[in-house]
C-alpha cells in the first residue's frame, strides 16, 4: 500500500464515522449520543477487519503468500525441466555415473575373475 493510498483509507475511514453521525442524528440520537453510537460503530467495524487480517495473516492465506507459493511452483517446475532436458543431453554412461555420483544407482556387484583360478 502507497503513502497515497494510506491517506485515502484514513480519509475513507473518517468520512465513515461523519456519515454514521449524520445517520445517528437523522434517525433521532442528539448530540453526544450521535458521536458515541457512530463511534462504536466504527470501532467495532476496524476491530472485525483487524480480526479477519489476523485470521488471513495466521492461516498463510494472504495474496502475497498465495503468489509466492505460485511463484515457487513454477520456478520449481521450469528448474525441474531444464535439469532433465540437460541429464537427458548426456550420453548414456555419463547419466550413469551421475547416478551413482548421487547415489540415484546402486554399484554394479563385483565381477568374478574370468582367468579360470578357483
Amino acid at each position: 500500500m502507497t503513502r497515497g493510498q494510506a491517506i485515502l483509507l484514513g480519509l475513507g475511514v473518517l468520512g465513515l464515522g461523519a456519515a454514521g453521525y449524520g445517520l445517528f442524528v437523522a434517525n433521532g440520537l442528539e448530540g453526544f449520543s450521535a458521536g458515541i453510537a457512530a463511534s462504536a460503530v466504527l470501532t467495532v467495524l476496524v476491530l472485525l477487519w483487524t480480526g479477519s487480517y489476523l485470521v488471513r495473516a495466521l492461516s498463510g492465506n494472504m495474496t502475497y503468500m498465495q503468489q509466492r507459493r505460485e511463484y515457487r511452483q513454477a520456478y520449481d517446475a521450469l528448474t525441474n525441466d531444464q535439469l532433465q532436458a540437460k541429464f537427458d543431453a548426456l550420453s548414456p554412461e555419463e547419466q550413469e555415473r551421475l547416478l551413482r555420483e548421487t547415489g540415484q544407482l546402486d554399484e554394479p556387484p563385483a565381477q568374478a575373475s574370468v582367468d579360470g583360478a578357483a
